[in-house]
């Protein structure tokens, strides 16, 4: 079943979006971040689109990374969140998938396996440096990276050692120069035969924090053309929206001063007033707290929502309209080339992330 709304994906952003992530960090590899489907751009199609440009892709668990190995992606891939069993050990054996390492029980599967199989996994060694959502304590690290690195499971000589930043999208907050420096102090307590090779920045970083670009670099959600940075806008940053919401107008009504619009009534018709229907809503990704005001490109032109966000429908005001010939079936942007996602998501007191993934999950992607 299709729904009216609809997504279409642009490669040429998506590329130039990566381009630009090893613009700003032009000593490091790239590992495109390609989790949640994409961020709701299609995981597949995706790498595709970016396999000659990145050096490898990252998801979040092995389902997602069986699929891009059965599509005929063969470049590396690392799962984020590593492996949970001994039956991710043997798919990840199978498909070649880099493994991270956050957890004791993992060192103990590792061990487990060692016993029925031999094969050398590429590893990466995650320290939690402050996030404090996945990782070793800072003072193990020195410790787990021997145990690893004389793992008879484990490629010693391609061993990373990582972490992630839990507040580089705030350029005044203190706290990324502070895992910074964890960071670096764990790294200089660990005796390497080779030089130590790491992986630290996430979009934020890559714009922001030259600090933390390191070996690898992972770009997430600036490949689809958002900023990561909530003071600022994509254009800032020569970021191109790769992904537009469209919704046709399937009705359109001239209403009068002091009708009410919605479920609830809470929003009144202040004067005269012509309004647009578009069908789409919350069920199509769009967010339900969208408050009034948030802006809706209609013919090359900004409308404004009215009124709630209903699961199929919203309510735009068109009263500014006079000029141009607006009909029913024409389609209304809610957000891609000319509305940035980020203005969306503001105005819904959410992130791009959120809006990005499920209409991803909601509507016919083109």
């Amino acid at each position: 079943m299709k729904r009216s709304s609809r997504i279409t994906i642009h490669p040429e952003a998506l590329q130039h979006n990566l381009k630009r992530a090893k613009q700003a960090a032009p000593n490091s590899k790239t590992l495109a971040v390609i989790k949640a489907d994409a961020y709701g751009h299609g995981a597949v199609a995706t790498a595709g689109i970016l396999y000659e440009i990145a050096d490898g892709f990252a998801v979040s668990c092995i389902p997602e990374a069986v699929e891009l190995r059965d599509a005929g992606i063969t470049k590396p891939i690392t799962i984020l969140q590593g492996h949970q069993s001994a039956d991710d050990l043997r798919a990840a054996a199978h498909f070649d998938l880099r493994l991270t390492v956050h957890n004791d029980r993992q060192l103990s599967l590792l061990d487990q396996y060692s016993h029925q199989h031999k094969t050398g996994f590429e590893v990466n060694l995650k320290i939690d440096t402050g996030m404090h959502r996945l990782g070793f304590h800072p003072d193990r690290a020195a410790d787990v990276f021997q145990k690893l690195s004389s793992h008879s499971q484990v490629n010693a000589d391609q061993l990373i050692l990582m972490t992630h930043l839990s507040c580089a999208d705030e350029l005044d907050n203190k706290i990324t120069k502070q895992q910074l420096t964890c960071f670096a102090d764990a790294e200089k307590g660990i005796a390497s035969p080779t030089l130590l090779t790491k992986s630290i920045a996430n979009s934020a970083g890559i714009l922001g924090w030259e600090d933390s670009h390191s070996d690898w670099i992972r770009p997430g959600i600036m490949l689809y053309g958002s900023s990561p940075f909530a003071t600022s806008h994509r254009d800032e940053h020569d970021l191109k929206a790769a992904m537009t919401l469209n919704a046709p107008i399937i009705a359109i009504h001239d209403l009068k001063k002091g009708d009410n619009i919605g479920y609830g009534a809470t929003w009144q018709c202040p004067t005269d007033m012509k309004v647009a229907i578009i069908a789409c809503g919350y069920a199509d990704g769009y967010p339900r707290h969208a408050a009034s005001g948030t802006p809706v490109w209609i013919n090359s032109e900004e409308a404004q929502l009215v009124g709630r966000v209903s699961m199929d429908m919203i309510v735009v005001d068109i009263s500014h309209f006079e000029d141009k010939n607006i009909q029913v079936g024409d389609l209304a942007e809610l957000w891609g080339k000319n509305l940035s996602v980020d203005r969306i998501a503001q105005s819904a007191d959410t992130i791009a992330y959120e809006l990005l993934c499920n209409a991803g999950i909601a509507c016919e992607r083109i």
